[in-house]
């Protein structure tokens, strides 16, 4: 069955994915430049932002009258709005988007307060100590998975009760605030989390069958990769944490453990607008 054509990208995928390299290395080289194909395009709106946040670090120019934080908050609405306009993202996924900006920014706002994090230059957009461009970097990791979900066809086994993610979801958003005047539980959410989804695994299309992984490592992988993000966005002096206001230092590996745990957040508010697809479905 044929896949809608909801993005410009549908048809250019469909092409790709109808090619015919042959067999052996051809096969396998192709199989890998159209992998990253794939999450190039995937993670489109997040490497768009980041690169914002790096080349405006390097290059915008001192005393300019937008502040460079409220420049990225309008780059990124205009980023958002072209993406739309020229089909290169569905509706569906800018949705994901606004529930990740207002689920990141409640977050920022509480953090900023409880001096997590500051974002040392000025703007006017913003509300109290956070920019308003803030929202848009966990919108990326929401973007990302929306879409990588839809490009690789997404198929799940012994995937567990959506009301359990739901719960487990909501239990983690919770400890992000509640940990600063309680215990920190992370440890018993993260041994909920490979509970919960030990054996569930995601089966993904990128040529023509599906391969699966254990759904945990690839929640690892993603964090990783958020991580390697975040080491760039802080360079850019996006925002600094502790110990980076006199110069950048590298954000150290426990921030890991933060990204794991929100990516199952993310996953679960994707859950809510893409289907939970079975593999013989």
């Amino acid at each position: 069955m044929t896949t809608p054509r909801h993005t410009r990208f549908e048809a250019v995928r469909l092409r790709l994915e109808a090619f015919d390299p042959g067999t052996g290395w051809r096969l396998a080289l192709y199989e890998f430049l159209l992998f990253g194909f794939k999450q190039g395009w995937a993670c489109l709106f997040g490497g768009l932002l980041l690169a914002l946040l790096l080349g405006t670090h390097l290059f915008y120019p001192e005393g300019a009258s937008l502040h460079r934080y409220d420049f990225l908050t309008l780059a990124a609405l205009a980023i958002q709005a072209g993406m739309l306009a020229f089909r290169l993202e569905t509706w569906c996924e800018a949705r994901v988007i606004l529930i990740f900006h207002a689920v990141g920014t409640v977050m920022e706002l509480f953090k900023t307060a409880a001096g997590s994090w500051t974002y040392p230059e000025a703007s006017v957009l913003h509300i109290g100590a956070v920019p308003l461009f803030s929202g848009f970097m966990y919108a990326a990791v929401g973007s990302y998975i929306a879409r990588v979900w839809r490009i690789f066809d997404f198929r799940f086994s012994h995937y567990p009760p959506r009301w359990a993610t739901w719960l487990l979801a909501g239990a983690i958003y919770v400890n992000f605030f509640a940990h600063h005047w309680t215990i920190d539980i992370r440890y018993l959410l993260f041994a909920a989390t490979a509970l919960l989804f030990w054996r569930t695994r995601v089966h993904f299309r990128n040529f023509r069958v599906h391969r699966w992984m254990p759904l945990l490592v690839g929640f690892g992988l993603v964090a990783l990769f958020i991580w390697f993000a975040e080491n760039i966005a802080t360079f850019a002096n996006a925002w600094n944490y502790p110990g980076q206001q006199d110069g950048w230092q590298m954000v150290g590996p426990a921030k890991l453990g933060s990204w794991y745990l929100l990516m199952l957040i993310s996953f679960v508010l994707v859950e809510w607008v893409q289907p939970v697809r079975k593999v013989d479905q």
